[in-house]
């Protein structure tokens, strides 16, 4: 709080006394610069402005030695709004305020310092962010914003720099290291990068001269650092697994990079194990990151590496395919999609009997084709909030790249004997899942799902889970490892189609269902239990994949999968057509 504070107090004087709208300190704190969308503004109001003043009220006399100690009075205005009743989301108005124009539409309005009324949103004179809004890794972000010329530049320079020197300064008052103050930010407010990552993503040195320009006060410790010839807080070198992994760290080493394209980095990861850290934009699994994995794969077996990290720094590990590069190829022709989606199913099947240990190290949701690369992995490292599902339904489809081959075999696997009785229940189960698209609430419920294995490592630090991940490689290594036996899987073949199809009727008798939803779980129905086999009967994984992907193929051809695609894109809320 002491530090979220003094930047909240920075964007509220910026509004105040610096000339920027709400819209745009709002613009600039939020996703741009990996920041919740929230941002400034709009946390106030969910927070309350009454907790706000609350927090303020007891800092304020808490910190008598702080030099920045002014900053923390309670601002006239936000006194003035909690005194009249205005405090935020709880009533209905606050910084923001929510009401129906004219024509009943929803209108946002927001509040006028001077005035104290509610206006529409004027104009944003930000100079050009679309460009820098657009760049998929944060890094390039900040680094683009922190030189530009513009207002947006002005803004994110005076108070970037201001945050990391009054953040240096309180070391060690509040906390030993860096390492815990960027802990506190990045779980506590939710920060893509704590305060000392984001000074390295911009360069030590260039920051630190920046702040001596602008008379901004630097501790002794920040200047023994510059004297002793180190510059960054946290070291590229990784070998140590007793520390956290920083990715933006290794990335920014030429000496760690063995591979990379626009959208993903191959690293060293020292020990001789390497990480594909993919970037691209929501961590699809684009055509550039699907490109770069199989050039992993090539990579590990044709070097000394002993096995391979999958993961990334982001919020979420992956949200599944990228369906505007579907739905162009699919424009195209089936041919293209046919040979690409045979083609994810064999570099998923390659991940999978790889004979080198791979390892997922995954974290916050991890949706459709992104859970079939996990199901893929041999070994998973997951944060507990970590939230799994196959999705595919939701847009019209089925999953194509192995997720129901794999399912069903961890289906019949849970089951108690390899009768049909003892396996029905648990397939019934698994096919409720996948056709309501449900979601994981945790790691540990993606267990019990059938997402992630039972050997799955579930840590409640979620930033250990590379270097635990490295740490599994290792080992596997270690022990000598063996890739999985390809083992045959048990369908059970149309009567136990036709008791899913069942469940399918009732969930959209029940009005839980549309009648093309239904339609999508009989097609989900027909592949789970092995298409036109009558009877229990043993099939090659082969078979189920190919099964999937005849399934999958003609629904990309029909309309109403085309309708729920682009929905998603434009509204990214879910069709129910």
């Amino acid at each position: 709080n002491r530090i979220g504070m003094y930047v909240t107090l920075l964007g509220l004087r910026a509004w105040t006394d610096q000339g920027y709208s709400i819209e745009e300190i709002d613009t600039l704190t939020g996703t741009l610069i990996g920041r919740p969308k929230s941002a400034t503004f709009r946390t106030a109001d969910l927070v309350g402005l009454d907790t706000l003043l609350a927090v303020l009220e007891h800092l304020y006399p808490a910190i008598p030695g702080d030099r920045n100690r002014d900053l923390f009075r309670v601002p006239d205005i936000l006194q003035k709004l909690v005194a009249t009743g205005t405090l935020g989301a709880k009533t209905g108005q606050g910084f923001y305020k929510k009401q129906q124009d004219k024509k009943q539409q929803s209108q946002i309005l927001s509040l006028n310092p001077a005035t104290f009324t509610y206006e529409p949103a004027q104009p944003i004179a930000l100079g050009n962010l679309d460009a820098i809004a657009k760049l998929p890794n944060l890094r390039d972000r900040l680094q683009a914003l922190y030189v530009d010329c513009s207002r947006a530049g002005d803004f994110f320079r005076q108070t970037i720099l201001s945050t990391l020197a009054y953040s240096a300064c309180r070391i060690p008052e509040i906390a030993d290291r860096p390492l815990e103050i960027d802990r506190a930010m990045r779980w506590g407010y939710g920060w893509e990068l704590g305060v000392f990552e984001l000074w390295d993503a911009l360069g030590f040195d260039r920051v630190l001269s920046d702040m001596r320009t602008a008379g901004l006060m630097i501790p002794d410790w920040i200047d023994q650092m510059s004297k002793a010839g180190v510059t960054r807080f946290y070291s590229p070198d990784a070998s140590n697994d007793s520390q956290d992994i920083n990715i933006s760290a290794l990335s920014a080493d030429p000496q760690r990079v063995v591979w990379q394209n626009a959208e993903a980095d191959l690293l060293d990861l020292g020990d001789d194990v390497l990480l594909y850290a993919f970037h691209s934009k929501g961590n699809t699994l684009s055509f550039k990151v699907m490109e770069g994995l199989t050039e992993a794969l090539q990579i590990l077996e044709s070097s000394s590496a002993k096995g391979l990290v999958i993961g990334n720094d982001s919020a979420n590990f992956s949200g599944g395919a990228n369906l505007a590069e579907i739905a162009t190829l699919a424009a195209s022709g089936t041919e293209a999609i046919a040979h690409l989606i045979e083609q994810f199913q064999t570099t998923l099947q390659w991940i999978h009997y790889a004979p080198k240990p791979i390892v997922a190290a995954i974290q916050g949701r991890v949706l459709g084709g992104g859970c079939e690369l996990v199901m893929a992995c041999p070994q998973v490292v997951a944060a507990a909030e970590t939230y799994l599902g196959l999705v595919e339904l939701s847009v019209g489809l089925i999953p194509g790249a192995g997720g129901i081959m794999r399912s069903v075999a961890r289906t019949v696997e849970r089951a108690a004997s390899a009768t049909p009785g003892h396996i029905q229940p648990f397939l019934s189960s698994t096919f409720e899942t996948i056709a309501t698209a449900k979601v994981s609430g945790s790691a540990y419920e993606a267990q019990a799902l059938g997402f992630l294995p039972s050997t799955a490592r579930i840590l409640m630090n979620a930033d250990r889970r590379l270097a635990v991940a490295k740490a599994e490689v290792l080992h596997l290594d270690r022990v000598g490892y063996l890739p999985p036996s390809q083992n045959p899987i048990l369908v059970l073949g149309r009567p136990a189609g036709a008791v899913l199809n069942q469940v399918a009727y009732v969930f959209e008798q029940a009005g839980y269902a549309s009648e093309y939803d239904r339609y999508l779980a009989d097609r989900l129905a027909y592949v789970m239990t092995g298409g036109e086999i009558s009877a229990p009967t043993i099939v090659s994984e082969d078979y189920l994949l190919r099964l999937e992907r005849d399934t999958f193929l003609p629904l990309l051809a029909q309309p109403k999968p085309q309708e729920r695609i682009a929905q998603r894109l434009k509204t990214k809320k879910p069709l129910r057509n």
